[in-house]
């Protein structure tokens, strides 16, 4: 793990750091399966952030004023939210054009975070196509 960001998982409370650090894996293992490109894992904004050449960059983190959700963020200016949204729009929480809002408190609906996830890590591929080719 990158030592900027390990620094910062560790300030965050305990029932936070295990969800976070179980998305990291799950960033990294699609990303090793899809791209097989390298992970570049940095802090972008204060937020731990996980980009490969051939995506969109996807941040994480928790924030103190709503202690009990974590959030993905996914750039403003894709398609990424707005297609997750028509996908899943019943299934997941969204805040604007910028984040799924995940639940500390819920199980991780894991077949469509999967899935975003895996739109977001080929998004240069897929930004021509309708809904992204889902």
């Amino acid at each position: 793990m990158n030592p900027v960001v390990k620094a910062h998982f560790a300030t965050y409370p305990d029932h936070v750091s295990a969800p976070l650090v179980k998305m990291r894996a799950l960033i990294f293992a699609l990303a090793e399966q899809l791209t097989a490109e390298p992970v570049e894992e940095s802090l972008k904004w204060g937020e731990p952030s996980y980009r490969v050449k051939t995506g969109s960059p996807v941040r994480i983190d928790w924030k103190p004023n709503t202690p009990d959700h974590y959030y993905l963020f996914f750039h403003c200016q894709t398609k990424l939210v707005d297609t997750f949204r028509e996908l899943y729009g019943e299934q997941l929480r969204f805040e604007g054009n910028r984040a799924i809002v995940l639940s500390l408190t819920q199980p991780l609906p894991e077949a469509p975070i999967r899935h975003c996830l895996t739109l977001a890590l080929t998004y240069q591929q897929r930004k021509h196509l309708p809904l992204l080719g889902a």
